[in-house]
């Protein structure tokens, strides 16, 4: 596989998770497993379908695990037969978040694909603001002692769809949505939860320079991230200044209507006086 730099997931994917999940471990703790396929071109995967394969792990011991390869290669064979053009591009996860067989679970899919992209689609998304898929590929690291391990690397993850899935969500949601919500209603509920997703963001950074400060391991690249993103920040010096400004500019524009306003007014009334 090429160099993947942005992974798109597409509904049906979404709607495929969430419905193995309600029919396998709805009110459980219990999470489900699946594969992932898709197409990629120039650095951009699309992951637009995807398939259930039973797996089970004993909660007491993370290493013991179970997929189903068996069942996993009759099925692609079974979709191979329908579009071709899709391949096993990686396998997803309805988490919570990574795990600890998730390694030795992504390393079984290399007999699949040269490197899998891992996909946590967290079913619970709309609890905690955030997006309900994160994208991961494994990558070898050397830690403090010298020697090779194995880790996930954060993708860059996008929630796209083709114009015939754009229609069909369409509709989807038009059986949910609330149409006694007015449009300004609905943008402010888009309002705050930006600003509360925002606000977990925020605070995962401030945890995180805590931490290092209170000794724990710099990542330059996570330093080098913020500070570009503290680049973008404007001016607020500048945007007092002109902000005075404007608002000076503006009274003064309203003293001037004033005065405009209290003069027509006497003119009129001398006007009234000589008449009479």
């Amino acid at each position: 596989m090429q160099k993947i730099e942005e992974v798109i997931v597409h509904p049906l994917v979404l709607l495929s998770v969430v419905d193995h999940y309600h029919r396998v471990a709805k009110e459980t703790k219990k999470r489900v497993v699946g594969v992932l396929l898709g197409e990629t071109y120039k650095g951009r995967l699309d992951i637009n379908n995807s398939f259930a394969v039973p797996f089970e792990e004993d909660p007491q011991d993370p290493k013991v695990w179970f997929l189903d390869h068996n069942y996993l290669e009759t099925m692609f064979g079974m979709f191979k037969r329908i579009n071709a053009r899709e391949k096993i591009v990686g396998w997803y996860s309805s988490g919570p978040g990574v795990k600890v067989p998730d390694i030795q679970i992504n390393e079984s899919f290399k007999k699949y694909e040269t490197n899998p992209i891992f996909v946590v689609i967290d079913i619970q998304a709309s609890e905690t603001l955030e997006l309900p898929a994160q994208a991961y590929v494994s990558k070898e690291e050397v830690n403090e002692e010298g020697s090779i391990v194995k880790n996930f690397l954060h993708l860059p993850t996008i929630l796209g769809c083709s114009e015939p899935e754009e229609v069909g969500v369409e509709h989807l949601l038009r059986d949910v949505r609330d149409v006694a919500a007015t449009s300004l209603a609905t943008e402010t509920q888009h309002k705050i939860a930006a600003l509360k997703a925002m606000l977990t963001r925020i605070q995962t950074i401030q945890e995180y320079i805590e931490s290092v400060l209170n000794g724990e391991k710099v990542n330059h690249e996570i330093f080098f991230k913020l500070q570009e993103a503290f680049n973008h920040l404007p001016d607020t010096n500048s945007l007092s200044q002109e902000f005075a400004v404007n608002q000076n500019n503006t009274y003064l524009a309203l003293y001037l209507a004033s005065i405009t306003r209290s003069v027509l007014s006497l003119h009129s009334l001398i006007n009234n006086k000589s008449k009479a």
